[in-house]
């Protein structure tokens, strides 16, 4: 069957719900949480870093970023992998993210505290969509502040009908079924859907 991922990103992992259609009903194939780091340092690269000279620091969080980007293709490569041993196609991946960050360096983003806690929640989610785009998927970004109103024009539903759904796919998926996993599951129907029509 053709599925689609949908994924919510935090500080060094990332929710992932995979979805797919059969018999006119979606269903979640898939539900897990994905490491996108390996070192408990890297889920705050730039916090790591907070206290170290500037070239020591640029370094720290240049490698704690490249370290999470290959980890994020390995995992991606790993997901495709396991849709296709289970002969699904995945027709798209989406990925909720927010607003970019300035074109800051390390420097200026360590020099304001604020600025740490944005670029952090930036990085992870920037992870997923490089590793969606090098795995060679179709990608969709959503607004996570809109995901809502995104999700009601994408799939021409209202938001009341597509909590229901979301409900239906929790309930037939059992727990945890939690905030994280409701937004990337309607992440994931808004990328599928798209694919279906």
């Amino acid at each position: 069957m053709r599925v689609a991922f949908g994924m919510k990103a935090h500080s060094g992992w990332a929710a992932l719900i995979v979805v797919g259609k059969r018999d006119g009903n979606f269903l979640v194939v898939d539900r897990r949480r994905i490491e996108l780091v390996e070192d408990e340092w890297a889920k705050q690269p730039y916090h790591a870093a907070e206290d170290l000279k500037p070239d020591a620091a640029r370094d720290l969080v240049e490698r704690g970023v490249e370290a999470a980007r290959w980890i994020g293709v390995r995992e991606m490569q790993a997901l495709v992998k396991r849709e296709r041993e289970r002969e699904n196609e995945v027709t798209a991946c989406a990925v909720l993210v927010v607003d970019p960050m300035p074109d800051w360096s390390v420097e200026e983003i360590l020099a304001v505290h604020f600025r740490m806690h944005k670029a952090e929640g930036v990085l992870f989610r920037d992870v997923l969509v490089y590793a969606a785009k090098e795995c060679g998927l179709r990608l969709v970004e959503i607004p996570e502040k809109t995901l809502t109103p995104h999700a009601e024009s994408a799939l021409r539903t209202l938001a009341g009908s597509l909590a229901k759904e979301i409900a239906r796919l929790g309930k037939a998926a059992g727990p945890p079924w939690g905030k994280d996993q409701k937004d990337a599951a309607l992440a994931a129907l808004v990328a599928l859907r798209g694919r279906l029509k």
